[in-house]
């Protein structure tokens, strides 16, 4: 009889615990099912979440480009040259015609400002403006082209400013350097106190001319002299076009120094004083002003700012280009 019981007990227990084992195992299968449900809701709602990030961007890129540029009804366009030009892709002849080709076919511009601040640069660079934009006047005769001077028009800035049918400039600007310059500079002494040979090989006599470690050659210092007189001629030639009877016979004009603004007005190197706003308020009558300078993309940007970097960590950041 005790057998008996004890082994009821026994298979009570066990069955107590399949039992217990059954609950437990139940309750680990709707935790599952429900870790698998909260993880799929939480993988759709990243999808959803991702799907209207891209239809967003989708939407405001495509916005932007199809959208047409709108401007005011009339304004001022405007196309700056800054720093040295011929020196980077800002200042390149024929990516600045691009942007005065479309300032002059923008709708609604009175009129085209070329606003500088540069000490010149390029005469190629320069040269090819110059006529680019007396090309873009030729087709458009009812834009004026205007040029405006703020700190420095001078040398090769001044060549392309000449173009405009009228220059303005501030009383304090720096005007004028219609010359050309070559500049070098010799070694040869430095390498014979170093004990230094120059090992030359040419084809051709003219090949090495005014090579910096060989001495002075005066029938190659007489070919570039024929070389920059040329070059002066046509910027020469440049600015009497552009400025016509304006100019003042000043046996100072050609010689390449430069002048305040208020002096360039007075040589007829200049028109009057004012600054861009006066310009577009005052000449103009479209106070509105629309930049059509080239713009730099994100691809340059970063470039620039990894070159800067660089040029830091090399220790050179005080190098400058004059």
């Amino acid at each position: 009889m005790t057998h008996d019981t004890d082994a009821s007990e026994v298979a009570s227990t066990a069955q107590s615990h399949a039992s217990e084992r059954t609950d437990l195992e139940r309750l680990v299968e709707a935790l599952a099912l429900e870790y698998r449900k909260e993880r799929g809701r939480r993988r759709r709602f990243r999808l959803l979440g991702l799907l209207l990030v891209f239809v967003f961007f989708g939407s405001a890129v495509g916005w932007a480009w199809l959208s047409p540029s709108t401007h005011p009804v009339q304004f001022t366009a405007v196309v700056q040259i800054s720093g040295l030009i011929g020196l980077d892709q800002n200042n390149m002849a024929r990516d600045l015609e691009s942007s005065f080709a479309d300032a002059f076919n923008a709708d609604g511009a009175k009129g085209v400002v070329v606003l500088i601040n540069s000490p010149g640069g390029s005469p190629v660079q320069s040269g090819q403006l110059y006529r680019a934009l007396r090309e873009l006047k030729r087709i458009h005769p009812d834009t004026p082209l205007l040029a405006v001077i703020s700190d420095i028009g001078a040398s090769g800035a001044y060549y392309i400013a000449a173009a405009a049918d009228e220059i303005y400039v501030d009383p304090a600007s720096i005007v004028g350097s219609i010359g050309v310059v070559s500049s070098g500079f010799g070694f040869v002494e430095t390498l014979d106190k170093l004990g230094v040979e120059r090992r030359l090989v040419t084809a051709g006599d003219h090949k090495a001319m005014l090579d910096p470690f060989s001495p002075v050659d005066r029938v190659d210092q007489q070919m570039l002299q024929e070389i920059l007189d040329d070059i002066h001629a046509q910027f020469i030639a440049a600015v009497r076009e552009g400025r016509g009877s304006r100019l003042r016979a000043d046996p100072d004009l050609f010689t390449g120094r430069v002048w305040s603004g208020r002096e360039a007005v007075r040589l007829g190197l200049a028109d009057s004083t004012a600054s861009l706003t006066e310009v577009a308020r005052e000449v103009l009558d479209a106070p509105t002003i629309v930049d059509f300078s080239i713009q730099s993309g994100w691809g340059s940007i970063l470039l620039d700012r990894l070159g800067i970097s660089l040029v830091k960590a090399m220790g050179v950041s005080d190098l400058t280009v004059r």
